[in-house]
């Protein structure tokens, strides 16, 4: 046996040592310090929400190094090397297809109660992996299925479908997703919304001196639309001249378009403290994203009690849901978001938004998401 497996097995048999609870293996594609992504946090609240209860979850994810195992805050986190992925977009398949089988290798030998998958690709270990030992998989898409993805990459619609007939229950984060998975595959999902770490995310310090907006999308994803934001931003500026717009620096190396310029600021927000203090200095966050699924980075702000502005798509709606926390707007014109940001920016004014958006964000904690997982766990068990 391979030592990063023997040391897989010891961590896993340690925590079962330590704790009577359910044994649940999250399975995710890519992890940090690699991918800061919604993802990559869901699967850390949540394994961190499980904890927190007495029980032993691990997560099983690729990188591009050599295989290690660590105890990561509690959370044992199995990292195996990710074969070569150069050859699969020239061939017109997606990314993170190549991982899964020594996912399913780490399932096997580790044993837990539960797999958890949070990519397709990854289902389909936690498929193979539950017909082999009979007990339970969930898959967790975290996103929107599109017809136009299933159409222009390769093998992906096939992938998908063993992903969902595989697996013994599929959960998406809003109605929204729930309705695109009954059109195009015909499955019924389970909705759970994703949520937030209250704790972390909370207000706290003063609002920056001048209207600022924040966007934590990452410019160089084209269905953010950050582009999009610049140019309406353009326009907020000719009403508030001071206003600034706050960016994520993209990645080094990442393809995007989007430079600082006169009032616009790209600022390095990986950092969770980083993160929270550009959501508590702003006067408005903002996601002009397309197929958001919900819009995480809009309920972090909530929490840190800023209002937020979001594109009239997809799940993000239904999160900002009531004109005390935001805005959304319609179209792809600069024009409409350049309003909702301004009538935002004019809301943070009001002494009641604050609580407001906290308000719902604690409707939509992170406490909450992990009971009801917790529940479909206990019922799949």
């Amino acid at each position: 046996m391979a030592e990063g497996a023997s040391t897989l097995e010891g961590l896993v048999l340690e925590a079962r040592a330590l704790s009577g609870g359910l044994r649940v293996a999250l399975l995710s594609p890519a992890y940090w310090p690699e991918v800061r992504r919604g993802t990559e946090r869901f699967a850390r609240d949540l394994a961190t929400g499980l904890i927190e209860r007495g029980h032993r979850p691990s997560l099983i994810t690729s990188h591009p190094g050599p295989p290690s195992t660590a105890l990561e805050d509690g959370l044992v986190v199995r990292r195996n090397r990710r074969p070569p992925e150069r050859w699969l977009h020239p061939l017109g398949f997606e990314s993170y297809l190549t991982h899964w089988p020594l996912t399913y290798g780490s399932l096997r030998r580790s044993g837990p109660d539960l797999a958890h998958a949070l990519h397709h690709a990854d289902a389909l270990a936690a498929a193979r992996w539950a017909r082999h030992t009979g007990r339970p998989s969930v898959f967790s898409f975290m996103g929107i299925p599109s017809a136009e993805g299933f159409g222009h990459r390769r093998l992906l619609g096939r992938v998908m479908q063993a992903a969902v007939a595989g697996t013994n229950a599929l959960v998406v984060l809003s109605n929204a997703a729930a309705e695109r998975f009954q059109s195009l595959l015909d499955v019924e999902a389970r909705v759970i919304p994703p949520g937030v770490n209250t704790h972390a995310f909370a207000p706290g310090g003063e609002r920056a001196e001048h209207p600022t907006v924040f966007c934590g999308a990452d410019p160089a994803e084209p269905r953010k639309r950050v582009s999009l934001l610049v140019e309406a931003f353009k326009i907020v500026r000719r009403s508030l001249p001071a206003a600034r717009l706050v960016l994520s620096r993209p990645r080094r190396g990442s393809a995007h378009h989007v430079s600082a310029e006169e009032g616009i600021e790209l600022r390095d927000v990986d950092a969770p403290r980083a993160l929270t203090a550009a959501y508590r200095e702003a006067w408005a966050s903002a996601l002009p994203s397309y197929s958001e699924a919900f819009g995480l980075v809009l309920l972090e702000a909530l929490a840190c009690g800023t209002p937020v502005v979001g594109s009239n798509l997809d799940g993000i709606p239904e999160l900002v849901d009531r004109e005390s926390i935001g805005r959304t707007f319609d179209g792809d014109r600069p024009e409409p978001l350049a309003r909702a940001l301004l009538e935002t920016i004019e809301l943070a004014r009001d002494p009641a938004t604050p609580a407001a958006c906290r308000e719902r964000a604690e409707e939509l904690s992170q406490e909450r998401c992990t009971e009801r997982y917790l529940q479909l766990y206990r019922e799949l068990l």
